[in-house]
């Protein structure tokens, strides 16, 4: 988003000619690719990208925002580079896809150069930014399962939109002519707000220019998306379409008419679509700041809402298999009375324990409280884990307690729930030996 402007002006009309190149035969994807409108892994797993874009080229010293953003429980990691036209160049990408493994973070790496080009003179074209992958193709090779390339940021402005076609069509053959097996993500034009509908339109020219099907659309949403039905309609027309889309930059509502962050959110999760929220920290307009300073102690609203909130990351968010995530599942929980037994006034509520994802070490859990036959107006939740696990951090719940047991108490926005309501909250704790589920035990009030 930096250096982004909404500028919608007079669209010049010009016609401009673009060869495809001859491309091999469709072989198989390997590592991350495109299975019907889904991302999948190697494996066949599903991976919903929740996760954070991060400035590197203009910090290229802020190396731990890797680190803190994968503590955010984010899965993917949006990598801004530079080849060297306006930014950069940045020549570090092995070392960029190095701490985004160490990391546990799938890493969507993207040249920034192209931003606005057409109508910011100083933008690389999107041949440019393909130029610049082949010249660190040696880095990329064989980092399929890791990496997903964004071919050029927002690769068109305002000026003659109707230029992304073509262009982003011969950019994605001209990879595939030279070798590259990776997903593929092209952004849309517009400043990437496709508020013209080029993409929407048109874009079935792009993702049938790639011989491995392994392309992935990716809208950015910002003040053009700042209404719901806004949100909702180009979602569903894209969707109409069996095309494959993450949302792969937005904002948040910090004044009237900027984007519904609160419908981004709760879209991509209905839909199972992937997001990745601009950004991490380094704005010049520190407004859309996750953390200041690059500092994860100073969160700002933004952040709060966009990882702790109601169908942000920290709830939502599932390490890729490739690192040893797995998908939740539901193991034995339960609870007695009072948690299966309603209390007195017909109010009571159950809570269903799952491991989203273990690595060596530490795990993340999730926690799934349901209403009984009344509605709440508050609940707490007990966890006693039997492997002498402790919790280290919750969202979407105030925890206290330390050792093998910890109550979980409902925040100000998730107690009160209707008769068969459900809340949701989520942990991440350490564990050695083994990581056995907690016995779970829920009282309402």
């Amino acid at each position: 988003m930096t250096r982004k402007l909404l500028a919608i002006g007079a669209v010049l009309a010009a016609a401009i000619a673009s060869v495809l190149l001859i491309v091999p035969p469709a072989s198989a994807a390997v590592g991350l690719h495109v299975s019907g409108t889904d991302i999948v892994e190697a494996n066949g797993q599903k991976l919903i990208m929740r996760g954070i874009n991060h400035p590197h080229v203009w910090y290229t010293g802020q190396t731990r925002a890797f680190a803190d953003i994968k503590a955010t429980g984010a899965n993917t990691v949006r990598v801004v580079l530079g080849t060297g036209k306006r930014w950069g160049p940045s020549n570090d990408v092995a070392d960029v896809i190095a701490l985004c493994k160490q990391n546990r973070l799938i890493c969507v790496l993207e040249v920034h150069d192209t931003t606005g080009y057409g109508e910011e003179a100083a933008a690389a074209s999107l041949d440019e930014a393909v130029n610049y992958w082949i010249g660190q193709q040696a880095a990329l090779a064989g980092q399929e399962s890791y990496v997903v390339i964004n071919i050029g940021n927002e690769p068109i402005g305002n000026v003659d939109a109707g230029q992304w076609t073509a262009a982003t069509a011969a950019a994605v053959a001209k990879m595939r002519a030279n070798g590259f097996e990776h997903l593929l993500m092209v952004d849309a034009p517009n400043w990437g707000q496709d508020w013209q509908y080029t993409m929407r339109d048109t874009a079935q020219t792009v993702l049938d220019a790639d011989p491995h099907g392994n392309t992935v659309l990716s809208i950015h949403m910002y003040a053009v998306f700042n209404t719901a039905q806004s949100i909702i309609n180009y979602l569903d027309a894209i969707a109409a379409k069996g095309w494959p889309l993450v949302i792969g930059e937005f904002g948040w509502q910090f004044a009237a008419g900027e984007v519904d962050d609160a419908t981004i959110l709760a879209e991509a999760q209905r839909r199972g679509l992937g997001y990745i929220g601009w950004s991490w920290s380094g704005n010049t307009d520190p407004i859309l700041d996750m953390v200041l300073a690059f500092d994860p102690a100073q969160i700002t609203t933004w952040g709060e809402r966009i990882i702790n909130g109601p169908n942000g990351i920290r709830a939502t968010s599932r390490e890729a298999s490739v690192y040893g995530g797995t998908q939740p599942t539901t193991p034995s929980t339960p609870s007695t009375s009072p948690s299966t037994s309603p209390s007195p006034g017909g109010r009571g509520c159950t809570a269903v324990y799952a491991t989203a994802g273990q690595w060596q070490g530490g795990f993340q859990g999730d926690v799934t409280v349901t209403a009984g036959a009344a509605p709440i107006t508050g609940w707490t939740v007990t966890l006693s884990f039997p492997n002498g696990q402790s919790v280290t951090q919750a969202w979407n719940a105030t925890v206290t307690g330390t050792g093998a047991t910890v109550t979980a108490r409902n925040v100000s926005y998730n107690g009160a729930l209707a008769a068969r309501g459900t809340a949701s909250f989520g942990l991440l704790g350490s564990w050695t030996g083994t990581n056995g589920a907690p016995a779970v035990a829920c009282t309402a009030s």
